[in-house]
């Protein structure tokens, strides 16, 4: 790859996109942009309030209970004439026998309660207002997978804080504590900041702690994600314009590589969204290593979308690969990021070095290694996929899309060895989509989330072993005898060995204190010895990959019957494992 050739194609991709945009086209482009510098600064500046003005209050300005309605955004005062979800009087509170108004007769409640307690916080003795003051820090606590307390754990499976009162049993456990007094504060609203809804260590009145939500994380995602959707609309239909009436022959015939072709053409739309990224970072005080955080995420995005756009035949398919890939890849990024500052299980997501970035609570080595690693390793690979078959004879024909599928996959298997050396490179996928099972799943039982996650487990690292050798057989690239199936099925099981060990960097930010990270990545946390801990999976790679291997040399069929083969025996594998050391 030559950096000249890069920037002239680079380039050359900025002036020929910019001249094909219509005008529709740039000014729904800025529309966008302009949206997004709007909304930034604002949620940055008053954070959002779900539910603002749901409920009426019919209340008289003169009425004690008209600052209360003020201080909460979810009510919304109005004349005690007009049609109201309650109606406050001098000596009653009327309100309407529906699940709205018991609703609003809750919330005007608790917006009492809080009002109560700021004119408290005005006083000048606050040891005499504020009696008891409450300090509450989430500490982890777990169940070990094999019934036995995890370390720190209290064994009865509760735990009381001191200064009274038992804290809640399994998950997060409340440890509280007292204090002497209280500071000032403001009338409190629903919102705001950048901090109050992420779920921090909380400290004041009983009336005033409220279990972690962590909205502000949801609302970040959005806007650090929605870029990403934007530019890869963009990207895509410039990759597949270059295939439609073989506009991008000329490009081929140049004396310049592939590498160089898909690399220029790529880095104006990653450097794009960068700069957009930069730009929401700047806004939201997230800073630099945010960038370098979703960088990695970003290049997943047009990575994926470029290989959906060489495998596509319109741009019906190209729209259709294009949400798949924003809502899968969003999807990755958002459901563990809804965690931050709550649950280690966060640490997966970029999104989540965002977060803390903003809050200021620090990002360690490990976090930042294990949230950027999988998604960047993962957009080399598809990078690499979809440059194999940037060729004329699948550039320009119409063949269906698993047919290209199966032609990227067989591209780079030009020997035997090189089927391990792509199954440890399909290690990625395989460590996001796990990653990403267990971040769905830790959250049920361990008794339903343990044996789901090892059948999901199962699943996806079979596919992983088995997809490309059958891309070999069914394009040819090996020979269909019993013999060829067994020696590629090994080299793929002893490949996908020697990368699993990889996955020993989730030791590096706690994950395995969670019961399915630990059935998931960490056998050796069960208790497994370290002898079995290598020459067991080995031996059960290899086996369920030859499995697979048989079947994919015979045909497509046979495959799937083998594949399920291969599923059943790593699930009974895995199961073993867990009852051996229950």
């Amino acid at each position: 790859m030559k950096a000249r050739n890069v920037a002239r194609i680079a380039r050359w991709e900025t002036t020929r996109s910019a001249g094909d945009v219509d005008r529709e086209t740039a000014v729904a482009f800025v529309v966008v942009l302009l949206a997004l510098a709007a909304i930034v600064p604002a949620l940055v500046t008053t954070g959002p309030t779900p539910g603002e003005g749901i409920y009426r209050v019919g209340v008289d300005d003169d009425s004690q209970y008209a600052d209360v309605v003020a201080s909460d955004p979810q009510l919304a005062a109005v004349d005690p004439a007009a049609d109201a979800d309650i109606v406050v009087t001098e000596t009653t509170i009327t309100y309407e026998d529906t699940p709205k108004g018991r609703a609003a007769l809750s919330t005007l409640r608790s917006a009492t309660v809080s009002y109560n307690d700021f004119l408290m916080r005005q006083e000048p003795d606050q040891a005499a207002a504020f009696p008891v003051v409450v300090s509450l820090t989430y500490l982890p606590q777990s169940i070990s997978v094999t019934g036995q307390p995890a370390d720190g754990a209290d064994p009865a499976g509760d735990s009381t804080g001191t200064g009274g009162g038992d804290a809640g049993t399994g998950g997060d456990t409340p440890q509280t504590g007292t204090d002497g007094a209280t500071t000032g504060g403001d009338v409190p609203t629903a919102g705001g900041g950048l901090s109050g809804l992420l779920g921090q260590a909380q400290s004041g009145t009983p009336s005033s702690i409220s279990p972690p939500f962590p909205l502000q994380s949801l609302v970040f995602a959005f806007a650090f994600l929605l870029p990403l959707n934007v530019v890869i609309q963009a990207y895509g239909s410039s990759v597949l314009a270059e295939r439609i009436n073989r506009r991008g022959e000329p490009m081929l015939v140049a004396p310049v590589s592939r590498g160089d072709i898909v690399a220029g053409k790529t880095l104006p739309y990653l450097l794009g969204a960068l700069a957009l990224i930069s730009v929401i970072a700047l806004a939201t005080g997230a800073g630099a290593l945010s960038v370098l955080a979703i960088a990695p995420l970003a290049a997943l995005f047009l990575a994926a979308t470029f290989f959906g756009a060489m495998l596509a035949r319109s741009y019906k398919e190209l729209t259709f690969v294009t949400v798949t890939v924003s809502v899968g890849l969003t999807a990755y990024a958002f459901v563990p990021a809804v965690f931050a500052e709550v649950h280690p299980i966060a640490a997966i997501s970029p999104l989540t070095v965002v977060v803390d970035s903003i809050t200021g609570d620090g990002v360690s080595a490990g976090q930042f290694v294990l949230s950027t690693t999988p998604p960047g390793l993962a957009a080399f690979v598809l990078f690499g996929l979809g440059t194999g078959v940037y060729r004329e004879e699948d550039m320009f024909t119409q063949l269906p899309v698993p047919s290209k599928l199966l032609d990227a996959l067989a591209a780079p298997l030009t020997a035997r060895w090189r089927v391990g050396l792509w199954t440890a490179l399909f290690l990625p996928f395989v460590l996001v989509a796990e990653l990403f099972a267990v971040a769905v799943l830790f959250v049920a039982p361990v008794s339903l989330s343990v044996p789901l996650l090892l059948g999901a487990v199962a699943v996806i690292e079979e596919i992983a072993k088995s997809v490309h050798v059958l891309a070999g057989f069914e394009r040819g690239t090996f020979d269909r005898s019993v013999r060829t199936a067994v020696v590629v099925g090994a080299a793929s099981g002893v490949g996908f060995f020697l990368a699993e060990k990889l996955l020993l960097v989730t030791q590096l930010v706690g994950l395995p204190d969670l019961d399915v990270a630990q059935a998931a990545f960490s056998p050796a946390a069960l208790g497994v010895s370290p002898g079995l801990l290598l020459v067991a999976p080995l031996a059960l790679h290899v086996v369920t990959a030859a499995i697979s291997a048989l079947g994919a040399a015979r045909s497509r069929l046979a495959y799937l019957g083998t594949l399920l083969a291969a599923v059943l025996v790593h699930v009974g594998y895995n199961l073993a494992v867990v009852v051996a050391v229950a």
